[in-house]
């Protein structure tokens, strides 16, 4: 098979020709048509997040062994099975759930892989989508994505699956609650788009850059903010009731001060961005503002499937998605961490 692999971190994916894996057990075998191209990779890339502080927490410390093939937005053909699958979808395109524990622990066995201690996840401790065949371990990661488009199906797997999960974690909210979300990336455009598929209308976002305020506002948000600005804060706070709810899809020190800031009493902050470092925070205002503070990562195959029929339902609207090969996805992740990307971008395989 023909795979695109980070042979040394902070370096472009190379090419490798490698023998196509064989499945074995319940493992599943897939050939791949379509993964997208997700920002997190560009921190996978680089081999290390930014906790703050000068700390910084190693892919190696993540289970991840050099040369790795990233993805984990994956979306193909199902080909071949071991020989304790069952009811494999054989000749069928499926998306695939990349979000995959030990299959053994207590969270795995509670249907939350996601939560797993000691986590196989695709594209990070197991081998991605940049390639043309992908194992999958078990037919129950295989996502009946029939009637949506093969290029905007695989955004769900992570795009779609993590800001949908964020948003319920600010349940049950008012029609009339105002929302923030910080960034206007493909995660911001998606969890506005989730937002509204949800049925909210008071959306609001945060977004540096005015050149992609249109792609937030066609999304469906109402109004839009520079976090630079030194009037933001005082502009969010004055919003009608409050700002109930902040999810951060950056989850830098910036996003963090203003977002918690804004927040009405007994207001949420969900941080789900991983652009990283630290922030100081008093104590004795959080419990008298009776804030919550929660992180937020991907979501559970539970939720895949609710994120799956929400897109089916026509209610979620598509976010912008353009194309690439596999042999430039070096070059898109390059874009995605200069900001430069508008919505989300699906490399197609060889």
């Amino acid at each position: 098979m023909i795979s695109y692999e980070v042979t040394d971190w902070g370096k472009p994916l190379r090419r490798a020709l490698r023998n196509t894996p064989q499945p074995a057990g319940t493992e599943v075998l897939v050939r791949v048509r379509y993964c997208g191209v997700c920002h997190s990779d560009v921190h996978i890339r680089e081999g290390y997040f930014d906790l703050g502080g000068g700390r910084r927490f190693h892919m190696e410390q993540r289970g991840m062994k050099l040369p790795v093939i990233l993805g984990h937005e994956p979306f193909g053909t199902v080909i071949a099975a071991g020989p304790e699958a069952v009811r494999v979808p054989i000749g069928e395109d499926r998306l695939v759930y990349p979000w995959t524990g030990c299959g053994q622990c207590a969270r795995c066995r509670e249907g939350m892989d996601n939560w797993c201690p000691a986590p196989r996840y695709l594209g990070i401790q197991r081998s991605g989508g940049y390639a043309d065949h992908l194992l999958v371990p078990h037919p129950k990661y295989l996502i009946d994505a029939e009637g949506i488009d093969p290029r905007y199906a695989p955004i769900l797997a992570c795009s779609g699956l993590t800001t949908y999960s964020a948003i319920r974690k600010l349940m049950p909210f008012s029609t009339d609650d105002w929302i923030v979300v910080m960034g206007a990336g493909g995660l911001g455009l998606m969890a506005v788009a989730v937002l509204k598929a949800l049925g909210h209308a008071k959306v609001a976002v945060c977004e540096i850059e005015a050149s992609k305020w249109d792609a937030a506002r066609e999304a469906g948000a109402e109004l839009c903010f520079d976090p630079r600005d030194p009037a933001s804060p005082a502009r969010l706070q004055a919003l009608p009731g409050g700002v109930w709810g902040v999810v951060d899809l950056v989850g830098a020190e910036n996003t963090a001060t203003l977002g918690i800031a804004a927040l009405r009493k007994g207001g949420r902050y969900i941080v789900v961005g991983l652009y990283g470092g630290e922030i100081p925070l008093s104590l004795v205002p959080t419990a008298q503002r009776a804030l919550t503070i929660q992180g937020s990562y991907v979501g559970s195959l539970a939720e895949m499937h609710e994120v799956m029929a929400l897109a089916r339902s026509g209610k979620l609207k598509p976010i912008p998605v353009a194309e690439c090969s596999m042999d430039q996805v070096s070059e898109i992740l390059d874009q995605l961490k200069a900001g430069t990307v508008i919505g989300r971008v699906v490399a197609k395989a060889d």
